[in-house]
């Protein structure tokens, strides 16, 4: 169903083949996102042989790896189980759903050592696995890594068909402050308004696009909620229930007054520790997001992460929507004015910032708010450069010029805001310091 999508993350599989000298390629991201379909697809663009083996499709292969005992066994193994030739310096190897195979996973830098020269390599796998979660962190000598996650706002609009003159004209707005056309701005934001119900995940996306269907949409979107839950049974261990507890909380809790996760709601116990494991569980895995309070607004945001303080969002939006179910779709597209979205706008901007590479640094990949009793809350902030943090509010309703909290950080002159950017239904404004942005800009936003 995914087929005809254009991804960004081509571009960094197709940069990687032209710089690297031995260096395998590990894929990774959350489930459904997309990621067999491309590598497939960049690997038969560019390469005359192409060996791929799913160890989740072909049990017998997985159980073979795992009784192979070094670098000359597995790549018998793989001889033994590829369809095609394989010709040194034409050939890619493929090994899908490598977080299934320890015994791989570990033997990874030694086989790339022996035959890296003459065969490419690439590992796709999803962040269930502490053994895949670990090799992400070796050294790049050998090993480059690429993550994938749903696609972006500006995906979905080449996915519906939206030109480049569209986007061109949107950005130069961005960048030069000023209103956009209004035919543009009006089909950005009818876009937009898809975009929270539809998501970015391939299968629901190829279903809106190809079909217009929203129960389509929706049955998939059902079904990833579910192979999630699965997973979670699965490669959770004893783990399994809180975890399980936790993810199916959290369109719940983004839904209070705060937004924010309040720890008792799992089982009236009230002690972060107790839960810290499960709620990274879930953002390793890369179903969720975590956003960190700070107790300080300023550069380096890191060093003033407070942990226990913390909103949990989805990691697609259009999952979000299908876990409130169908009436919440309906509302949505109808355009319904008396509805909350701001837990669905604060949602859509935490996964684009994260897909733009906005979140702290992997393997924590969470992003940042502030909250004070005296100050008040700001919903996001930005390292958009070295020394540089941005203030974002996400404001969903016609009042989008009320933010006491954002107004008294600016003229705190300690916090060193020199601009600040609310997310609004509207169009470009600009206000002194303040920059009022149509929501679907978020996706002009990158450090």
């Amino acid at each position: 169903m995914a087929a005809g999508l254009k991804r960004k993350a081509m571009d960094e599989l197709l940069a990687w083949k032209k710089v690297k000298t031995k260096q395998a390629l590990l894929v990774v991201g959350a489930r459904q996102v997309g990621k067999t379909f491309l590598i497939r697809q960049f690997a038969h663009e560019q390469y005359k042989h192409v060996i791929e083996i799913n160890l989740i499709e072909t049990p017998e292969a997985r159980t073979a790896f795992e009784r192979a005992t070094d670098a000359s066994s597995i790549m018998l193994r793989i001889s033994a189980y590829a369809t095609e030739d394989l010709v040194p310096g034409e050939t890619v190897i493929f090994i899908d759903e490598v977080q299934e195979c320890k015994e791989l996973v570990t033997a990874l830098k030694f086989l790339v050592d022996r035959y890296g020269e003459h065969y490419d390599f690439v590992f796709s796998g999803s962040l269930l696995g502490i053994e895949l979660r670990s090799i992400r962190s070796q050294p790049v000598g050998y090993l480059s890594v690429i993550e994938m996650f749903p696609l972006d706002f500006e995906e979905f609009c080449w996915a519906n068909g939206v030109s480049s003159l569209v986007i061109d004209e949107a950005r130069a707005a961005f960048e030069q402050r000023r209103p956009v056309d209004e035919v543009v701005d009006s089909r950005l934001n009818d876009l937009f308004h898809s975009y929270l119900v539809v998501g970015g995940m391939p299968d629901a996306v190829s279903g809106f696009t190809g079909h217009a269907d929203m129960q389509l949409v929706q049955r998939v979107q059902g079904d990833i909620l579910n192979l999630y839950r699965y997973d979670i049974s699965k490669y959770a261990g004893d783990r399994a229930r809180v975890v399980r507890r936790v993810f199916d909380l959290i369109p719940a809790e983004l839904n209070t007054q705060g937004k924010r996760f309040v720890i008792s709601h799992i089982e009236g116990e009230s002690r972060f520790n107790r839960y810290d494991n499960a709620f990274m569980w879930l953002v390793d895995a890369g179903v969720a997001l975590l956003t960190c309070n700070v107790t300080e607004p300023r550069y380096p945001l890191e060093l003033s992460v407070d942990i226990s303080y913390f909103k949990l969002f989805m990691s697609d939006i259009g999952l979000l929507s299908c876990a409130c179910g169908m009436e919440v779709v309906r509302d949505v597209l109808a355009g319904r004015l008396d509805i909350n979205y701001g837990s669905m706008f604060e949602n859509y901007v935490a996964q684009e910032l994260v897909a733009h590479g906005l979140a702290s640094l992997p393997p924590e990949r969470h992003l940042y708010f502030f909250r004070s009793r005296k100050m008040g809350e700001l919903d996001f902030l930005v390292e958009m450069s070295r020394g540089h943090v941005l203030p974002l509010e996400v404001k969903s309703g016609k009042s989008y010029r009320r933010h006491s909290a954002l107004s008294r950080a600016l003229r705190t002159e300690n916090y060193g805001f020199t601009e600040a950017v609310v997310l609004h239904e509207g169009n470009v404004e600009t206000d002194g310091p303040i920059l009022y942005l149509p929501m679907y800009m978020t996706m002009f936003l990158h450090r």
